[in-house]
């Protein structure tokens, strides 16, 4: 009785497309969304760092995740916008706003229709990947915002590697 009470909770993730695929984020990471405005760029920062935003009034870093996930860039588009998510660094909240193609929709999803990350028959670390979802519409991959923004050059400590270089089981 148990597993079919887990099977059918329920969590709100908030879906976006990069390229023809579809991603997930936990609805209450999200702070907002924002049309894609001026970014000021950092120098000495890796490629997928695009700069920060002022948003009214607070300095929020840009990450473009079609860059971090090693994508061709491509123009922006009027569906082009910037998730703001919250995340925890060092036991302490801390907002960062992420680069997407579109956002898509919130959807309601069970836990029974979650898988864990696949296993690619290498030693590749998916900690980045909270879960495998199964929708009508087909296949949509739940980040762990928290691991794909503080691993590999986001918000670490003096540590600017690229997700694209070979670092030994890196996203």
């Amino acid at each position: 009785m148990e597993h079919a009470e887990t099977a059918k909770a329920r969590y709100k993730y908030l879906t976006f497309r990069i390229g023809g695929d579809e991603y997930g984020l936990e609805i209450g990471k999200v702070r907002e969304i924002v049309e894609l405005m001026r970014i000021t760029t950092v120098p000495r920062t890796p490629e997928f760092i695009k700069g920060v935003i002022n948003l009214r009034g607070s300095v929020i870093p840009i990450v473009e995740l079609r860059s971090k996930f090693g994508m061709p860039s491509v123009p922006d588009t009027q569906e082009t916008c910037v998730i703001v998510v919250e995340i925890v660094k060092e036991g302490l909240p801390a907002s960062m706003g992420i680069i997407v193609d579109a956002v898509s929709e919130v959807m309601d999803i069970s836990t029974g229709d979650i898988d864990k990350a696949p296993s690619f028959g290498v030693d590749l670390d998916t900690s980045y990947i909270l879960g495998v979802a199964k929708t009508p519409g087909g296949v949509k991959i739940l980040l762990d915002i928290e691991n794909v923004l503080t691993k590999n050059g986001v918000m670490t400590d003096g540590n600017e590697k690229s997700l694209t270089q070979p670092t030994g089981g890196n996203i």
